[in-house]
């Protein structure tokens, strides 16, 4: 055994894993194509193994690839425990966190955390970046954010994934919306079955909102039409309120939104729930400047349902 591994190459290795393509990780990781592909030729040459393989347009692991890939999360998170204990050491409660959150999220959680954070910790400050639920973790990942406000959503990273580290935040029910005229309307809960032969307005696929509306839907045993598609839930309840269809929307997205025209009610029995949580690279979570920020979210969602 005479070699030694570079952990520059370990994170391109992480990079291509989690993208799929060379070009998709070198345009993460800030390099060139060339630049990756060099990278991971000298892993291959430090391990003695090839690491990849083609796929369709992209590439995968070999099988040692993902053992090395098991140990690159280790090490990666060991760095980042290095680090955050370097700048405890150093005094380093001063400085930049750059949080990636959706729209309700920010609204929610992350402008009180801000309000909380000030008085007892100036000298931090808090970048904002508005990302879809299913935005933030990869700008995690890649480095782009500290840290991220998500949700879950099939496909997300699961709860033990090694890259990550999560605190969960807050829960909340999606709220059927109805035009005012719908027979629905006049109960007090709606049951999803019925909506089933309904025209539906919702986000698009890859949202995850558009996810857990699928998957609440095929529980109650249907595929639902989308006759219509925003991301916006300001446009989908103006679509219903027109008469368009009916949607699902997350409680708090409605809160202060103009209800013109329908009529809103709660889902009985088990329904769609938007499960939000932070989540920062596994190992920074005790980073003098992240760690602050991540008690300022949970005292944040404290008082909001966690189920």
């Amino acid at each position: 055994m005479g070699w030694v591994i570079d952990p520059r190459r370990l994170r391109v290795l992480r990079a291509v894993a989690d993208h799929r393509t060379v070009t998709a990780a070198a345009a993460a990781l800030y390099l060139t194509p060339s630049a990756v592909s060099q990278q991971l030729a000298a892993l291959e040459h430090e391990t003695g193994h090839a690491l990849l393989t083609r796929s369709g347009r992209g590439v995968r692991l070999t099988a040692a690839g993902e053992i090395l890939l098991t140990h690159a999360h280790a090490v990666l998170a060991q760095l980042e425990r290095a680090e955050a204990e370097l700048a405890a050491y150093a005094g380093g409660a001063a400085g930049e966190v750059t949080v990636a959150a959706f729209a309700t999220g920010i609204a929610e959680v992350l402008a009180p955390a801000l309000q909380l954070l000030g008085g007892p910790h100036p000298d931090i400050r808090v970048r904002v970046r508005d990302a879809e639920g299913d935005e933030s973790l990869p700008m995690v990942l890649d480095g782009e954010a500290d840290l991220a406000v998500a949700v879950e959503y099939r496909g997300a990273p699961r709860e033990d994934d090694l890259r990550l580290w999560r605190v969960p935040l807050y829960a909340e029910p999606f709220d059927a919306v109805l035009p005012a005229a719908h027979p629905l309307g006049l109960g007090a809960v709606v049951e999803l079955a019925e909506l089933a032969d309904s025209d539906w307005i919702g986000p698009y696929p890859g949202n995850p909102c558009h996810d857990v509306i699928q998957l609440a839907c095929e529980l109650a045993g249907f595929q639902p039409r989308l006759a219509h598609s925003s991301d916006d839930f300001r446009a989908v309840v103006a679509l219903a309120g027109a008469g368009a269809g009916v949607a699902l929307v997350p409680r708090s997205a409605l809160r202060g939104m103009e209800l013109k025209g329908t009529v809103v009610r709660p889902v009985a029995g088990p329904a769609a729930t938007r499960r939000v949580f932070a989540a920062v690279r596994r190992g920074a979570e005790a980073h003098p400047l992240i760690r602050p920020v991540l008690d300022a979210l949970a005292r944040a969602a404290g008082g909001l349902p966690t189920d």
